[in-house]
Formats: C-alpha cells, structure tokens, sequence
C-alpha cells in the first residue's frame, strides 16, 4: 500500500509510525539540526497559534515524554522531524516552560544513533529515588522511555523499548546500551511509564493486535509482563499511545469521590470521524492489572484534531493530571499549508481533567478545562447580556496576537416549550474575502440541544484532502436551566469547551486571510432565557520570546 510517489524516507515514516496517509505530497528540505543550540523559528506567519505550542521548523506530532521538574518547569516532548515537512527522521524536539504558555525551544533532546532507526514515541519520569542506579546523589534525574523503530529496506523492521538518561535534568540525554524489551515485533511501541506504590509501570501497544501490554519494574531497567488490556472498544487498523493515569472523581454535585484509572488509547487509522482519534476506559488498577468497569467506549474529543494525548508524569499522587496532545489528523497532517511558513502542527492547550458523574448518576465523563490561561490573557473587548433576538459584533483586528477567548453563559432555560429554532449561534470572519468558521447551540430538547461546529469557510487546502470533515456536532444538556460555553480561537486552530469541559472539541482550519470579527447571534430565545457573553483578547505568548529580529531563537547556549 505504499505509493511509488513517495520518497524513501516517507514511505519509512508511514511503515514505522502505523499507517499514515496515502497521499502525494511535497517533502521539503530544511537544514540539519544542531546538538547544542535550539532551531531557529519565525512565528509570525498569519496561520501561526500564539499561545499554542508549535515546533520552531518542521514538522511535528506525537507529545511524548512530559514531566515538571524541581523548579516547576514544565518539560515537553514531542515526535519532530527537523529536516522535513513530514513525519519522518523522527528525533525528540524539546521545549520548556514555566506556565505552559511561554515556552522556550531547547536543542533537540535525542537524535537517532543511527541511520537504519527512528526514535519513536515514549515518556520520562523524574527518578527521584535512584532507582535505576544512573543518578547517584540526585533526585533530579530524568529518564526517557521509547521506542527504537528500526527500518528493514522500505518496511518496519522491529520495534524496542529502550532508555536513555539525563543527569541535567532533561536537557541532554545518555542513551542505554541494551534494550529494555527486546523484540521482533514490528508494531510494538509507545511505553508509558509511571510511578505505582513501590515500582514503576508500563503501558505499551502491541498495535496490530489491538492490546496494551502492562509491564513492571523495580529499576526501570529489567521488565516482566504482568497483563494485557485487549477484547473491548473501537479497534480501527492499529491501537497506538496508551496511557494509564489516576484520575480524580467528582459526583454531580462536584463532591470528591475515590478515584479512578483511566487508560487512554489512539486510534489510528479508523477512528470513529475517520483517521485518528483517541478513545479512553475507566477502571481499576492494583499495580498489574487494569479492570475496566463497563465496556463502554468513550471518546477524548468530538472533532477531528486531537490525538496521541500524553499526561504529564506525576511524581506524587497528589499531583494533578495535565494533559496535553496533538491537534492534527493523520488524514491530512502532510497536507496542511502550513508548510509555506516552513512549520507543521500544533499541539491542543494543556488542559485539566478529572473525572464528573452525570446529573443522573448512571455514566462518567472526562472533563477537560484549558490550563490557567491568566498568563496570556489581554483586555476584555466585550461583557455584555443579550436579548432574546440580538447581534453582537467584536472587531478584533487591532489584537495583535489574532487570538482571543470567549465565554458564553446562559441561564433560566426553560425544561420544555423551548421552539427548535432557539439558537445562538457565532461566527469568526473576514468579511472582505468571505472566509469564515462558524458553530452554535440549539437551545430546543426537539433538536437534540446540539451544538455544531462548521469549518468548510476557512479550509484553503481543502482541493487537496478529501478527508478534511469540515461540519461536526455533539448534544450538549443544560444543567438546572444552565448551559456555558467558552473557547479559544488562535490564529488556525479553535478549542470550544461546553458546560465546563464535560465536551470538547479541537478543530483546525486554514483561512487565506486572517479571520479578525466575532460574531454572536441569538434567535427566538424564550423571555426567561439569559445569556451574558464576554470576549478577551489573548496576549501572544510568542512575542515576547522573540528577539529585535522578529525571530525565536530559543536556547542558543551551547553546553
């Protein structure tokens, strides 16, 4: 199934990284990288997020190992190809943060050790108590656990866990000289390693079987199998990224519970909206076994763009769970005209998350809340209340991030006599060339409370990819005549959080101009019904890393 017209390096990509779009597409050549300095980045193109984290050149997936150290720097991974516009030559691009926002681009934390391997996804742990013997007299040291993808001519060769560690706190990594998990499996990849009690853990996928395998370890370095997690849920082509994390526990009322386990799952190809996507399972875990608690799948997300999630590694169990992921689709990743700012992909906001019971206690759901986003926020462009019939229009072409969040709170909606037609709806456009993406909310139990959201107005490569779902919908109940919304629209991405973060969705789009007024519209609202909006610029984040050139320049320190 690989096509003639890719090149070799591509074709490797597609066969190591699980089956990646079939399309023709231009592989650009950027310069190699170094091993001491951070790549160079220009983040002032108009499809450019600024409070988003994306790579400063090249192209990017995979979140992979994360963690926050001592000094409260928030750590991130990611799968990087930094001489290329596709996956590919896969390395472990590096940034650093103190709020998640702000972030500074490090040298790339670990190149391939050879030509025939691609590093592949994986985490890292913070070993504060010296387990695995490399760290002598620390409690900073770092350990990255991934896969080594070895390339057999123009197919996947076999796929091991191995280990490299870092006695400066993740900036420079020594690889282990034997693998942990030898294998010859050629889809056997993506560990996810934590901290249980007395030992360490991990999750990895057996991807072609549709398993997560469960291993344990004293000293990250010798493994046993203890279980496997198989038989249930959406399987698609190939399980990828799992992830197993303690996850907090809220009733209705918001009153904490025991916790819960959560194990995540990628799906991809396959995925219910098609390509990849992300699936998640509650249960229990003893330390070596994971017992779901129903068989219901769950989905992370009701868009397209979010996938491979990794949270960021919690040295106590009172840390709480961050989470962060890609926001791209395998069905179109090398597609996107990004690649004419010389960059592809973006990752989704870092967000909160616990676990919330339904109003009638029957079913559980992960909320997801964006992370304190105090550190990018601007001055309030409007706060106002709205009529039952009603526009409301915000210019934000003076922002110079081109970025903003909104809110959305309604109250005194009625349980029954609501007509269909009750909406409110909103729009983000350019009326000059007509660009735009749009979404609302049906206030009417006679149409499914259902919010929509609508990119076909600002999707430029659209000729390109058949696969670019632009129209996607999700039913959202108002709690008590109470419903909220709000998000963040950045430049080409947009996340919109419904009642709280009980359901999200992460959507990319390409406008050929940037999209600068805010439009709200409310029809045939009941009198009872009050709905109170505010909007607020985002300060770019980007903007103040750079230097008097315009350009990011990240760690330029040479070790």
């Amino acid at each position: 199934m690989l096509l003639p017209s890719l090149d070799r390096g591509l074709r490797l990509a597609m066969s190591l990284l699980g089956a990646l779009p079939l399309a023709t597409v231009v592989h650009a050549s950027l310069a190699p990288p170094s091993h001491d300095v951070a790549v160079v980045g220009n983040y002032n193109g108009p499809l450019r997020p600024q409070i988003h984290y994306s790579p400063p050149k090249g192209f990017m997936n995979d979140p992979n190992g994360m963690f926050r150290d001592n000094n409260g720097i928030w750590h991130y991974y990611y799968q990087y190809n930094p001489t290329g516009l596709v996956a590919g030559n896969q390395h472990w691009g590096h940034a650093t943060s103190p709020d998640l926002y702000h972030w500074t681009n490090q040298p790339i934390a670990l190149f391939p050790p050879k030509d025939d391997l691609f590093v592949l996804t994986g985490s890292a742990v913070v070993d504060v108590n010296n387990t695995s013997g490399f760290f002598p007299n620390q409690t900073n040291g770092v350990v990255a656990i991934y896969t080594l993808g070895q390339t057999d001519g123009d197919q996947s060769g076999p796929q091991q866990q191995t280990i490299a560690y870092s006695r400066d706190g993740g900036y420079h990594f020594t690889l282990y000289e034997h693998p942990i998990i030898p294998s010859n499996l050629t889809q056997f990849r993506d560990p996810k390693v934590i901290w249980y009690e007395d030992h360490w853990v991990m999750a990895v996928a057996y991807s072609a079987g549709f398993t997560v395998g469960i291993y344990t370890s004293p000293n990250l370095i010798d493994w046993t199998h203890t279980s496997n997690f198989t038989g249930i849920g959406s399987v698609g082509v190939q399980w990828e990224c799992p992830n197993m994390v303690r996850m907090p526990s809220y009733n209705h009322r918001g009153e904490r519970e025991e916790d819960q386990w959560l194990l995540l799952i990628g799906i991809n190809p396959g995925a219910p909206k098609g390509g990849s996507g992300a699936e998640y399972y509650l249960g229990s875990f003893n330390g070596t076994h994971f017992t779901p608690v129903d068989y219901v799948t769950r989905s992370v997300d009701f868009g397209k763009d979010n996938y491979a999630g990794q949270y960021f590694y919690q040295q106590s169990v009172e840390d709480e769970p961050v989470f962060m992921t890609w926001a791209s689709n395998w069905q179109y990743s090398h597609l996107v005209p990004t690649d004419q700012e010389e960059w592809r992909s973006a990752a989704a906001l870092p967000r909160r998350t616990y676990l919330k019971k339904d109003k009638d206690g029957v079913d559980w759901k992960l909320v997801s809340i964006p992370y304190d986003l105090s550190p990018v926020m601007g001055e309030t462009l409007l706060e106002k209340s709205v009529a039952k019939e009603s526009k409301t229009v915000v210019d934000f072409s003076k922002v110079e991030s081109n970025a903003v969040y909104w809110e959305a709170n309604v109250t005194g909606i009625p349980g029954t006599g609501v007509p269909g037609t009750a909406v409110l709806n909103f729009i983000f456009d350019n009326a000059a060339l007509g660009d735009q993406i749009r979404g609302g909310y049906y206030f009417s139990s006679s149409s499914w409370n259902d919010f929509y959201l609508d990119r076909a107005g600002a999707s430029a490569f659209d000729e390109d990819s058949v696969f670019f779902t632009d129209k996607f919908s999700n039913n959202s109940f108002p709690e008590d005549g109470k419903w909220s919304m709000s998000g963040v629209f950045d430049r080409s991405i947009v996340e919109v959080f419904l009642n709280r973060g009980i359901d999200s969705i992460t959507s990319i789009f390409f406008p050929k101009k940037p999209l600068t007024v805010m439009t709200f519209n409310t029809k045939d609202l009941p009198a009872s019904i009050q709905v109170s909006l505010r909007v607020t610029a985002l300060e770019s984040a980007w903007a103040k890393m750079a230097r008097s050139d315009g350009l990011v320049w990240g760690n330029q320190t040479v070790a």
